[in-house]
């Protein structure tokens, strides 16, 4: 019996309580990711099919640049953030899986009202950071393996779609269950290339001329 991926974490308590203190400050921009929000999207990155600059996604996660009271915290702050997306990257190609940092529920409510709906639209600004990479190849199975992440993201909600995928509180729990197996799903289904078909072996001809049997 195959054993189940086991749940990884990506950051001990101690430094994901530290990301959470600097991006909770002043000190960063008011439409800066949060701690869910940016582990989602450092998450993304680690599936993404090809690598996208720090400095790129940095920007993009702070929305400028923070006002770190020094070059040591600067380097804290960004080492953490890397080691977070390094850590998930080593994570599923191990075949393990990210360990979310909030309960996988949603205790009745609306998932874009809550963590799990912060986590998956943080994925989804991810994603949106090199769109066309996700959907070179293979679109149609990419786009159904982020439909649960654009579901309870929030982000899609004027999407009769996606209204449909998690109006029934069952079914999205069970989505929001699924999560890190999703995320490891992404991966596998960009660096594993499909199979090619096996080619068929000819049939084997009966000794003789012509195929016909010698007397």
């Amino acid at each position: 019996m195959q054993e189940s991926p086991s749940l990884q974490p990506l950051l001990d308590d101690d430094e994901l309580e530290r990301l959470d203190d600097f991006l909770d400050s002043e000190r960063v921009d008011a439409d800066a990711l949060d701690i869910i929000s940016a582990h989602g999207f450092l998450v993304a990155l680690a599936v993404a099919p090809r690598d996208i600059p720090s400095a790129t996604w940095i920007g993009e996660l702070f929305h400028g640049e923070p006002d770190f009271s020094n070059d040591t915290e600067r380097d804290e702050i960004l080492g953490l953030l890397e080691r977070l997306k390094h850590n998930a990257i080593d994570a599923l190609e191990h075949g393990h899986l990210p360990e979310m940092p909030f309960e996988l529920e949603l205790e009745g409510l609306a998932p874009g009202n809550t963590p799990v709906g912060d986590w998956c639209a943080g994925f989804m600004e991810g994603v949106f950071l090199d769109e066309s990479a996700w959907f070179q190849s293979d679109e149609e199975s990419t786009a159904t393996l982020l439909l649960p992440f654009m579901a309870l993201s929030g982000l899609f909600d004027d999407e009769p779609d996606m209204i449909e995928l998690v109006k029934d509180s069952i079914q999205a729990e069970r989505l929001v269950q699924q999560l890190p197996e999703l995320v490891l799903d992404l991966y596998l289904h960009f660096r594993v290339p499909p199979e090619a078909p096996k080619p068929i072996p000819r049939k084997k001809r009966p000794a003789g001329r012509d195929g016909r049997q010698r007397r």
